[in-house]
């Protein structure tokens, strides 16, 4: 054992001495003897003191299981829910028996099977007695009333309110009917919770690095991971937490996979889902196995269907319809927005490659079945070797896959073959020369190909991947509740910008939070919200998390040092640190921000609202644009703000700006367009910029800037033609007047003249 674990060991038995000093409160009244018995036939129990819950036998569907249960009287016996159960998954028939045998050791014994089924293996631990505690832990004490063995230290799939999940521990998921379950929720030594299928398959992770020690789920209905100082390094909260009318409060891992916390008020009739570590079922790997792909409907439950079953195929199972022995060929069928993986085995091929070359390289490899194409920042072909495949098909996913089938057999049989000729043996011997040497050279040529081939596959292929499964998209975003917004903007005390908040995230991370201040679909805004936080580039503002509760929609960003561009051109001191070049600099790392929206995403994104406010400086002043997308969740976009020439005819006006340092955009462009005509672009540039800019780079800008501000869009040019112009490969041709197309020159007495070039 090495340091670490000596330390959390040391840890674990800390906490357990002081936890079962508690337990001598009600250990008199419900003492549970050596030798005591229960059997099915009987229908006996054991209780805890306050008669809240009950050990003993539990039917399913005429199959039972030995634990503990909900026993509290105004909760009914339908669903008086089972929260620790004896050896996982262990069922037994209506003869068995379960005994606290008289060395101390329970004992789960089958008639029926002829064999003890599960055993406690505390025989030797000088056991005296057993008690089942009044929070619903089963314990075995010795003669000191120290506990050797409890159920909380044991857990199922369920851990109930004050009770710990500690590092090497984990809930695993009951069997869905004959089905055995491969989820489970493990604490590694990482400091991580992790929901797994199987061991490989980790598809939801919280916490780390190599701080948490533990996972509590608190009488306060708080979900929380705890450090050696019992300090909070992670916490999710109920929807009902701190609500002193709920009586009882457990955490689950069900059977479909997903981690739940459930709660039961006064007079209620059921238990409620107040979290669920998911909110899409789908995210869960392999929710539909192998019976489909899985999908939402219009409740937003899931249901899993077969896209590329046929019609004629009776088997439940949905496998892909292709197999590597095919004689007829195959083709590959084209799935917009689903995503494939594979389930045995659970490992996809991964290669880094564009949309095209990721259908081919399937459709060549004979051992491929289907292939889905992701790029969130880094495009990506995943390719599966197998017809046992799952997945999750959504509008909002931007993924595409590739599904290979075996091609119809041909219908008309080919004509027969007309009978050989007869020849004299001396003219087949010239042909059979001339065959020969035709075979070698198509065969030297063959190999050559084929190692071509196999050369440029292998310089294109990465290794399998055997990282953590992650959902195509998957944003990685903190879902955070209202009050923990308010407690991380200590209650949006200091407002940064519109409807804009500083905050702090338990990891000291400032975070800017935007309240949209708007009321959008519940569904359209985590479809919009998983599209814009599945977007990576270096110049757009991070998506760190969301609030989606209530009808409060909020956005949490990673907190950009200096703030906008605005607010920097109005404050003297971080002015006069944005030289000429660093101005440049900010208009070609915007510039290659909206170039990515619009051509490097799986989808056209346009950002609608491009102005300074929205581009952020952090602390080595690289820009950052903030706010893309978010016309898509408001519903605002008109039917020009959503087109490409909009955000270049609004990159134009930040330039201009970022040139002349006048906040007023539409004054700003018709008065230094009116300073250039007259060959006075020197009065157009900001007169705070201590180091002037070189005439020719000037001139340059300037000239994009106009061409960008065309009334006509039609003449506008391409966010990729103005990256090569601002970085000097592109040269640009002297622009017409911006505004001829639509005629709005302002009258001679508004224009700022000379007024402005004196700030």
């Amino acid at each position: 054992m090495d340091r670490g674990d000596r330390i959390i060991a040391c840890y674990s038995n800390l906490l357990l001495s002081v936890s079962i000093g508690f337990l001598l409160f009600s250990v008199v009244s419900s003492q549970i003897p050596l030798g005591s018995k229960l059997i099915v036939e009987e229908n006996n129990y054991w209780f805890s003191s306050n008669k809240d819950y009950a050990i003993g036998f539990l039917n399913f569907s005429d199959q039972y299981s030995f634990g503990v249960r909900f026993n509290a009287i105004y909760i009914p016996s339908s669903e008086q829910a089972a929260i620790w159960t004896a050896g996982w998954n262990v069922k037994v028939s209506s003869k068995a028996y379960f005994e606290l045998s008289l060395t101390g050791e329970m004992i789960l014994f089958d008639p029926a099977k002829g064999k003890i089924v599960w055993q406690s293996k505390t025989g030797n631990t000088s056991v005296e007695s057993a008690v089942l505690l009044d929070d619903g832990n089963f314990v075995l004490l010795n003669r000191n009333k120290s506990a050797v063995w409890q159920s909380f230290e044991s857990p199922s799939d369920t851990m109930l309110s004050g009770q710990s999940l500690s590092v090497g521990q984990s809930l695993r998921a009951s069997s869905r009917g004959s089905l055995t379950s491969y989820y489970s929720l493990h604490m590694n030594v990482s400091g991580e919770m992790q929901l797994r299928w199987e061991t490989s398959i980790i598809y939801w992770t919280v916490g780390g690095p190599e701080s948490a020690v533990r996972a509590i789920l608190g009488s306060d209905g708080i979900l929380q991971l705890l450090d050696q100082q019992s300090q909070a390094v992670w916490s999710v909260y109920g929807e009902d937490h701190n609500d002193s009318d709920v009586k009882f409060r457990f955490l689950r891992l069900d059977s479909d996979g997903n981690l739940r916390i459930y709660s039961w008020e006064n007079n209620a009739t059921s238990w409620r889902t107040v979290w669920q570590a998911l909110i899409n079922q789908c995210d869960v790997f392999a929710t539909c196995a192998t019976n489909g792909i899985c999908t939402l409907n219009a409740s937003d439950s899931y249901v899993c269907w077969c896209p590329f079953r046929s019609t004629r195929d009776s088997n439940s199972e949905c496998l892909i319809p292709y197999k590597p022995s095919c004689e007829s060929g195959s083709s590959m069928i084209l799935h917009e927005h689903m995503y494939l993986y594979g389930i045995y085995p659970p490992n996809n091929t991964v290669v880094q490659t564009n949309l095209q070359q990721c259908r081919s390289l399937c459709q060549k490899d004979p051992s491929c079945h289907a292939a889905s194409f992701i790029n969130n920042g880094t495009p990506q072909c995943h390719m599966m070797n197998s017809r046992y495949v799952g997945g999750q098909s959504d509008p909002s996913l931007g993924s595409v896959t590739f599904v290979k089938t075996c091609s119809d057999p041909i219908a008309v049989l080919p004509p027969p073959v007309p009978a050989p000729r007869k020849v004299s043996q001396k003219i087949c011997v010239a042909c059979l020369l001339e065959v020969a040497a035709a075979s070698i050279v198509v065969f030297v040529m063959l190999q050559f190909s084929i190692g071509v081939y196999l050369f440029r596959r292998r310089k294109h292929m990465m290794q399998k991947s055997a990282l953590p499964h992650i959902v195509p998209n998957a944003t990685r975003c903190i879902v955070f509740s209202y009050s923990e917004i308010k407690d991380l903007t200590d209650n949006f005390k200091q407002q940064i910008g519109q409807n804009v908040f500083k905050g702090l995230l338990p990891d000291n991370r400032l975070v800017a939070v935007k309240d949209l201040n708007a009321s959008i679909d519940e569904r359209r805004f985590r479809a919009a919200v998983l599209k814009i936080g599945s977007i990576y580039h270096k110049n757009l503002l991070r998506l760190d998390g969301y609030c989606c509760e209530s009808g409060r929609r909020l956005l949490v960003y990673e907190l950009a040092k200096y703030g906008s561009v605005d607010k920097c051109l109005e404050e003297p001191r971080m002015c006069k640190r944005l030289t000429w070049r660093k101005r440049m600099d900010i208009c070609l790392s915007v510039a290659r921000a909206i170039s990515y929206l619009h051509t490097g995403c799986r989808e056209f994104i346009s950002h609608g609202n491009l102005k300074c406010e929205n581009v952020v400086l952090d602390d080595e002043l690289e820009a950052k644009v903030s706010e893309f997308g978010l016309r898509t969740i408001q519903a605002e976009a008109s039917s020009s703000g959503g087109l490409a020439e909009t955000d270049v005819r609004d990159f134009g006006k930040v330039m201009v700006v970022l040139i002349t340092g006048c906040q007023n955009a539409d004054e700003a462009c018709y008065w230094s367009y009116e300073k250039w005509v007259k060959a006075e672009k020197e009065m157009a540039m900001d007169q705070r910029i201590v180091v002037g800019a070189d005439s020719e780079e000037l001139e340059r800008a300037l000239r994009i800037a106009f061409w960008c501000l065309q009334g006509d869009e039609r003449m506008r040019p391409s966010m990729g033609e103005v990256i090569k112009v601002l970085e000097g490969t592109l040269t640009v041709d002297p622009p017409p007047p911006p505004f001829a197309h639509n005629q709005q020159w302002p009258p001679d007495d508004e224009s700022p003249s000379e007024s402005y070039s004196a700030l």
